[in-house]
């Protein structure tokens, strides 16, 4: 019980610190979804606690994921006339994105000859955690695995689609919006926001569509293609 506590404030504390830092100096290296997992890693190694033990306490934050996810609802309850002006360019790109997303990891697993199981926790990847974790459960990925594809996908996201925007000169909200939400989903909307509350709000509707999409499209695109 006392280990238990113990790692969910560790977990809360490391966190809040690791934003303090980001907020200070906004660098990528310093992102909480970067620094939090990795000092977590060393002060269980450095300790010699396992990952189960550790994972008592730590577990009530993963389960809390899925509802927090609601929270996205204000955003989109703000912007609604925005949302429904633009409905159909926002569909359409993010399920073009979407099976792009899915297509192009399922060809780069195997091209790199990685094993099934690995394959099917990879190809979930660029949607939200909670719901990546439960499509990688149900097409045979292993949940944990899945989840270090998807921090990676968000981080590589957060910091490539700026680059992206800029060089490309997208000026539209909308776009900025659907760009980052569908291929960095939570990283991509922190990132989003920073440009503007629309785009933010825009990324926000893209990665919760990318994740219902994602989720009914992923076992058909598999059986199809194997």
């Amino acid at each position: 019980m006392i280990l238990a506590l113990f790692s969910l404030i560790l977990t809360i504390g490391l966190y809040w610190g690791a934003k303090w830092c980001y907020k200070t100096k906004p660098k990528v290296y310093l992102s909480p979804l970067l620094t939090t997992p990795l000092l977590i890693v060393a002060f269980l190694l450095w300790t010699h606690i396992s990952y189960e033990s550790y994972n008592t306490g730590a577990q009530w934050l993963s389960n809390m994921l899925q509802p927090a996810t609601i929270a996205f609802a204000v955003p989109l309850y703000k912007y609604f006339n925005i949302l429904k002006k633009h409905a159909t360019e926002i569909l359409v790109s993010v399920l073009s994105g979407s099976v792009v997303a899915i297509v192009s990891s399922l060809f780069l697993a195997r091209g790199l000859h990685l094993n099934t199981q690995i394959v099917d926790s990879l190809i979930p990847r660029s949607v939200t955690t909670p719901i990546a974790m439960g499509v990688s459960e149900t097409i045979g990925g292993v949940p944990a695995i899945t989840a270090v594809f998807v921090i990676m996908t968000g981080l590589m996201g957060a910091v490539i689609g700026p680059i992206v925007i800029r060089l490309l000169r997208i000026e539209n909200e909308i776009a900025r919006g659907v760009l980052l939400g569908t291929s960095a989903h939570g990283a991509g909307t922190s990132k989003a926001f920073e440009f503007s509350s629309i785009a933010g709000t825009i990324s926000s509707l893209s990665m919760i569509l990318a994740a219902l999409i994602t989720l009914c499209v992923t076992p058909w695109l598999m059986a199809l293609m194997l």
